[in-house]
């Protein structure tokens, strides 16, 4: 009888973690969506991740289409700066980091060729945000 109670306890918390975290990650995307003016449409994903520490990295893969402008915007808390994000090609060369920008929350670029990219985003260690969600929200600008 304790057993399955302690099994129930166990479940019910993971589901209000869980439910925490993905209404701490709505809030974030929605405070990262400001970012994706009216220029730009979204490609309709939300790439997000709840990283622990500013030593956990967050991959996320998206594929970027010739001759298209897109933003990247990064989030991770309720101001901007707390997210690192690195953008590298399918050989793992470094196309962008807004570390050297001061952690910039977005980033403007054309592709000239189509490029699969993975995306890569930590917590800024001297932000001191402790733990976060990472959002990340990708929009284009319609030809």
């Amino acid at each position: 009888m304790k057993k399955n109670l302690y099994k129930s306890l166990l479940i019910l918390s993971i589901v209000g973690l869980s439910n925490v975290a993905k209404a701490q990650c709505d809030s974030i995307a929605n405070i990262c969506a400001k970012h994706i003016i009216a220029q730009f449409i979204s490609d309709g994903q939300s790439y997000r991740s709840l990283l622990l520490n500013s030593e956990e990295l967050a991959e996320f893969h998206t594929t970027f289409f010739g001759e298209t402008t897109y933003r990247i915007a990064a989030c991770s808390g309720k101001t901007d700066g707390n997210l690192i994000f690195n953008i590298y090609d399918q050989d793992r060369h470094l196309l962008f980091t807004n570390k050297n920008y001061a952690n910039a929350p977005y980033w403007d670029f054309k592709v000239k060729s189509t490029l699969e990219c993975t995306i890569e985003a930590q917590l800024d260690a001297n932000k001191n945000a402790g733990s976060g969600c990472a959002v990340i929200l990708i929009g284009f600008k319609q030809k």
